[in-house]
């Protein structure tokens, strides 16, 4: 069956309060296509290689994590941009896309995501009083190195992670899906014996060793894979509509 356009992104936005979080970018419908949706395609990004899978696929409406229009960057519509969106508009597709309110929900947000396949139990916030932080605390059931732990996370990702190892038992965790390594200081202050996110910066090494706790870069692309697929998955499921995940690879 088909559902509207309009009903199916004021289920998203409502779904994922998208409307309460400040942002980067604006979240929720940025490329508006054809009025009826059966068939999503979902992706990390809204790549020119995810565009045309899902030109392939014969897709309704895209649904990413990172779409478009990012405060800071050139309006012109030129070059990969004029590509990307002529993909769309030519093809009346829809571009449906979250940032934020996809890292922060208690469900189907990538840090819950991630922390549900890495056995992961989530105690709240890394910063409870901050309330734009997407940050999480939790721990382990039971400890393990740092080693054994980095290979756990290979293990559920699919790819090596790069790891700061550390003599402690790893137990306490704090974690933040992509580019989250400036959390770090905020997880030190916490009391966690090791760190996760996406990507390193050159002084997280520093901060991570001279203060005696494990660090892992599981990578930004790997660590958000999973929250636009519970996302799309549940529209899926409230419309009776199709949905796919398609994974354009990125070792970033």
């Amino acid at each position: 069956m088909d559902i509207d356009l309009s009903t199916l992104v004021f289920e998203a936005d409502r779904y994922l309060s998208s409307a309460k979080i400040a942002d980067y970018c604006p979240n929720g419908l940025q490329v508006e296509g054809r009025s009826q949706v059966r068939r999503i395609i979902s992706g990390v990004t809204a790549s020119q290689a995810l565009l045309d899978a899902a030109v392939a696929e014969g897709a309704d409406l895209v649904l990413v994590h990172h779409g478009y229009f990012w405060k800071g960057e050139n309006p012109c519509v030129v070059g990969m941009k004029q590509r990307r969106l002529k993909t769309l508009l030519s093809h009346d597709m829809s571009l449906l896309a979250y940032h934020l309110p996809l890292d922060v929900h208690p469900e189907v947000g990538n840090n819950v995501q991630l922390a549900r396949l890495l056995g992961l139990q989530v105690e709240g916030p890394l910063e409870p009083d901050n309330p734009r932080s997407v940050a999480l605390l939790g721990h382990l059931p039971e400890s393990m190195s740092a080693a054994e732990f980095a290979r756990r996370v290979a293990t559920v990702l699919g790819r090596e992670p790069l790891l700061v190892d550390c003599a402690r038992p790893v137990q306490r965790i704090g974690w933040c899906t992509g580019g989250g390594q400036g959390y770090i200081e905020q997880a030190i202050s916490a009391g966690v014996d090791l760190y996760l996110t996406g990507e390193a910066s050159e002084q997280t090494y520093h901060s991570a060793r001279e203060s005696g706790i494990g660090f892992i870069a599981a990578g930004h692309h790997a660590t958000e894979r999973y929250g636009v697929q519970a996302l799309g998955d549940y529209l899926a499921q409230r419309f009776g509509i199709e949905h796919r995940f398609i994974d354009c690879d990125n070792p970033i």
